[in-house]
């Protein structure tokens, strides 16, 4: 399954404990579309969040982020796991 790393910049400034939210909320209609949301990092005072997904394609996994909150990425990166 592809690796994709998405990218959201936000307008201010957010919460750890939102995106936490955010995060279950994709958590809870992943498997509808055969996408698995792993990891996210939080940039709180720059308002920016990464998420680590497996996904078939990009749209999948922003498809997740559309129907479970409506945050969508500013950008999407085919990645590669190294050590």
């Amino acid at each position: 399954m592809p690796l994709y790393m998405d990218v959201h910049h936000l307008d201010g400034p957010v919460t750890i404990d939102d995106v936490a939210k955010a995060h279950a909320a994709d958590l809870e209609i992943q498997g509808d579309h055969d996408v698995s949301y792993l990891r996210y990092w939080v940039d709180e005072a720059a308002g920016k969040i990464f998420c680590l997904v497996e996904a078939p394609d990009a749209e999948a996994a922003n498809t997740v982020h559309r129907e479970a909150h409506g945050l969508v990425a500013d950008e999407v990166h085919l990645v590669q796991e190294g050590s």
